[in-house]
């Protein structure tokens, strides 16, 4: 990108576009009796035991069920929260609700039901689509489906039309970390999966012929957009895996499967790497590795290669835009870089005291994106006062540090806020902090991302008790299982720090940014 290029230059989608139609109504009509979807549950089962839909199974189903939505009263516009386990159901819900002209609000099965009770409410929810294992009780006037009606629904209704929704109405509602310490929702547009097209050249290498298989569960955005969106868009074919938790299986649905393309974060594949011997697999349909979410490191990169002879292709995004940078096939990978803006995107970065001239290649600024691409989110739900933080002018600031070299692949510098990097997952400390002082033991508390080898961080909380004479008061683990008794376990701490005292400015605010030398120095004078 140079500075001079101020707008999105990729082609704008239609006025009238429907997410949900664009992704599977062209498939099912020119490959009707192609898999388009296989959920696998036991990853040692014969092929054929797993669960597969043709493009137009898949068609029919997601639009008797948007009758369904449709029948139950839900308008357009209306939202409509999943709070599921990892079944075809939760995808057929998210696209049906689209297709219907809904708005679908996908929540991971991981958030309390605390945390849960929050974004219903917070998201003003008609319907909470739940499985048993995770129910809520909803406040009056919310309607719940449960496995069974959702069940009559997909078979007991005749294929709705797919909405004539405009580009621009909504699509969907996540939720990711907010800067007041609650979780704030991004509302995305029907534009939003044609404002993916540049990843598909750009980061994917995607074609008809691919077959996606996604580590991730249905519940996570990054599945539901490079795992099933991209490769339906393109008529190729999604594979996810929802039984027991064993990294052992990755190798083995890669070659039972014959997967081209594998998506997952970086610490998963440092963990194949670790806990499986990769030659005694059959990996020669895979073509490359696909990873985002948190930065990967020069040493898996060589390690990846050097094991399996194969490529892993980065990209950087956000909730609000999805991945807009990325290395693909054919363009040379520089270790350390997540690679250039994807073809057609307006990306740039800013000083960070103010302005909206682009920074010259070399020097550190804000990264931004301009407002005229088309995957960028319509604006944060019911919160104007967020919207007018991350906008200057045209363009819009993630939080992201950065500069461009002089071949115009960009450089990772970290966040300019606080914001923490859990999985992939983006947590906000102020929401862990606002947690643990709930604790008696508790006086003060500080939460950051720490380092504990080469790539690889952690959420610790740095604690000054109420009371250090009690032994209680020095005792972590009624600490750790408080926070997993009221936040989702990717935000839960893996450390708990006792001191005397918080490093703070002279106004009294706590750095959170001198925390992780806090507890180098306190590490040494303890030896």
């Amino acid at each position: 990108m140079t500075p001079e290029r101020r707008l999105y230059s990729g082609e704008q989608p239609p006025a009238r576009f429907n997410m949900a139609r664009y992704c599977l109504e062209t498939a099912a009509r020119l490959t009707p009796d192609k898999i388009a979807l296989i959920v696998v549950s036991d990853a040692r089962a014969p092929v054929e035991q797993a669960e597969c839909w043709t493009y137009t199974q898949l068609d029919v189903a997601v639009r008797r069920l948007a009758t369904g939505l449709r029948d139950l009263g839900l308008q357009p516009g209306a939202r409509l929260m999943i709070r599921m386990g990892n079944t075809s159901d939760y995808a057929l819900l998210f696209f049906a609700a689209i297709a219907a002209g809904c708005v679908p609000i996908p929540s991971s099965a991981q958030l309390t039901a605390e945390e849960a009770a929050f974004l219903l409410k917070d998201s003003g929810a008609q319907v909470l689509a739940q499985s048993a294992e995770l129910a809520l009780q909803p406040p009056p006037g919310v309607q719940v489906l449960d496995s069974v009606a959702i069940a009559a629904l997909r078979n007991g209704s005749a294929p709705l039309d797919y909405a004539d929704t405009a580009a621009e109405d909504p699509a969907f509602l996540i939720y990711t970390s907010g800067t007041t310490g609650q979780p704030k929702g991004v509302l995305h547009a029907q534009r939003s999966a044609w404002g993916r097209r540049p990843m598909y050249q750009g980061w994917y290498g995607m074609r008809a012929d691919d077959v996606m298989l996604h580590a991730g569960a249905f519940n996570w955005t990054y599945t539901l957009g490079v795992g099933l969106t991209d490769p339906w868009a393109n008529g190729a074919t999604a594979v996810l895996y929802n039984g027991p938790r064993d990294v052992t299986v990755w190798p083995l649905l890669l070659e039972k499967f014959r997967a081209t393309l594998f998506a997952a974060v970086p610490g998963l594949y440092r963990q194949i790497l670790k806990y499986n011997d990769l030659h005694a697999f059959d990996l020669s349909g895979l073509r490359h590795g696909l990873t985002a979410g948190e930065a990967l490191s020069v040493a898996l990169l060589e390690q990846w290669r050097q094991v399996t002879g194969k490529e892993l292709y980065e990209a950087l995004g956000m909730s609000e835009c999805s991945t807009y940078i990325s290395t693909a096939p054919g363009a040379p990978i520089r270790p350390g870089s997540p690679g250039q803006p994807q073809p057609g995107r307006c990306v740039a970065v800013l000083p960070v005291a103010g302005g909206d001239d682009p920074l010259p290649v070399g020097e550190i600024g804000l990264l931004a994106v301009h407002r005229s691409d088309p995957g960028l989110m319509l604006g944060y739900w019911n919160r104007p006062e967020e919207d007018a933080l991350v906008y200057r002018g045209d363009w819009f600031l993630g939080g992201d540090l950065a500069h461009f070299d002089a071949e115009g692949y960009l450089h990772y510098h970290g966040r300019n806020d606080d914001v923490m990097n859990a999985l992939g997952y983006r947590v906000s400390p102020l929401e862990v902090e606002q947690c643990l002082s709930r604790h008696p033991a508790v006086a003060e508390v500080a939460v950051t991302e720490v380092a504990v080898r080469d790539g690889v961080t952690v959420i610790a909380a740095f604690v000054v008790p109420r009371d250090p004479d009690e032994p209680e008061g020095l005792d972590a683990a009624p600490l750790l299982a408080f926070a997993h008794a009221h936040l989702a376990a990717y935000k839960c701490p893996r450390e708990i720090i006792f001191t005397d005292a918080l490093p703070r400015t002279a106004n009294g605010k706590v750095r959170r940014r001198d925390l992780a030398r806090h507890r180098l120095l306190k590490s040494e004078s303890e030896r």
